[in-house]
């Protein structure tokens, strides 16, 4: 079975993970913004909704977002396979198959992580989309369904999928509860079982592995490399992307830029999107957590939550949050936040 093209190790260190409703392009763009080495992921998007959509909205690509993969779900490997090369033909660098999401809109669609129960319909598919597509095929799975705490049983579906063509896998590490837990609950509740990444890494050392799930911190990431090729951020990334910059920083080389410039950078791509009809509001949602931790963070959410659904808003209300910001963080008794509209 040919196997899929190997994707370079400086590209898998350091990513973000797939999220719904959340990793759009502006997301996207603004993550390469903070992370110009960082691996980037699109939303799922189911493989009937590649070939039968709006490509135009669904595959929206940035020509800045490189090296981005576009995540597909599904399991009929024709459908697939005809996916895979849509996306390919777009642009992407990379092909991942969902085998992860624990939802029950998923499982009704008989995708995401209850295909964890099907390994040979798994490989199937990867051996469908290897074939259809030149960019790298990969996949994105559990530990395991349930109750199921077996590692041989988790070695041997990663075999049976590596043996029809896929050689990196990113292992969220966790189980994935198909009944009584919420899919927040599912990225929370099942402990994590990192080892069974790392143990994996070192069985098949053929098999490029990514740790996914629960990582939090600069220092909690960076342990992961001394086991693995790569640490992917989900939440913390979203949460807190600062921390992206940092870490891109230290494990790349680059220089640490303060959040004013890196925001301040941004500019040229909200002013082009807001020519173009896009609101202010679908791209600054993704700019929330910037300040997180920081003093005049609150305030810089607030003035964007506030602000940004309003007709008319444009950079100024963004310039005018990151002033409000400044002042917070430079004075003992901060003035109370405002925005431009309400001036």
């Amino acid at each position: 079975m040919p196997a899929t093209p190997a994707i370079p190790i400086d590209q898998l260190r350091l990513s973000v993970a797939p999220m719904m409703d959340w990793t759009d392009t502006h997301c996207r763009v603004f993550h390469r913004l903070l992370a110009p080495h960082a691996r980037l992921y699109t939303e799922m998007v189911h493989a009937n909704a590649v070939i039968h959509g709006d490509r135009g909205r669904l595959l929206a690509l940035d020509p800045v977002e490189h090296p981005v993969a576009l995540q597909l779900g599904g399991s009929e490997p024709e459908l697939l396979a005809q996916a895979a090369r849509i996306g390919a033909d777009a642009g992407f660098d990379e092909i991942n198959l969902n085998c992860g999401c624990p939802s029950d809109r998923v499982q009704a669609g008989r995708f995401g992580a209850c295909l964890m129960r099907e390994p040979a319909l798994v490989a199937a598919s990867v051996a469908a989309m290897v074939e259809a597509c030149d960019v790298p095929v990969t996949v994105k799975c559990r530990l395991g369904v349930d109750d199921d705490h077996d590692y041989g049983r988790f070695r041997a579906f990663i075999d049976e999928v590596a043996d029809a063509g896929c050689r990196m896998f990113v292992v969220h590490a966790r189980n994935a509860w198909l009944q009584g837990l919420s899919p927040k609950e599912n990225r929370e509740v099942p402990p994590l079982r990192y080892d069974w990444a790392y143990r994996l890494r070192r069985e098949r050392p053929d098999l490029q592995v990514i740790v996914n799930g629960g990582i939090a911190t600069g220092e909690e990431a960076t342990a992961h490399l001394d086991h693995v090729e790569g640490a992917m951020l989900g939440r913390a990334a979203y949460h807190t992307p600062y921390l992206l910059h940092r870490l891109d920083a230290a494990w790349f080389g680059g220089r640490l830029q303060s959040r004013a410039e890196l925001l301040r950078a941004l500019r040229p791509y909200v002013e082009a999107q807001l020519e173009r009809g896009v609101y202010l509001k679908h791209i600054t949602r993704h700019l929330l957590g910037l300040f997180a931790g920081e003093r005049g963070g609150r305030a810089f959410r607030q003035v964007l939550s506030e602000g940004a659904h309003k007709p008319g808003a444009d950079w100024s209300l963004v310039g005018r949050a990151l002033e409000v910001t400044e002042s917070f963080a430079s004075h003992a008794t901060p003035p109370a936040p405002t925005t431009m509209e309400s001036k």
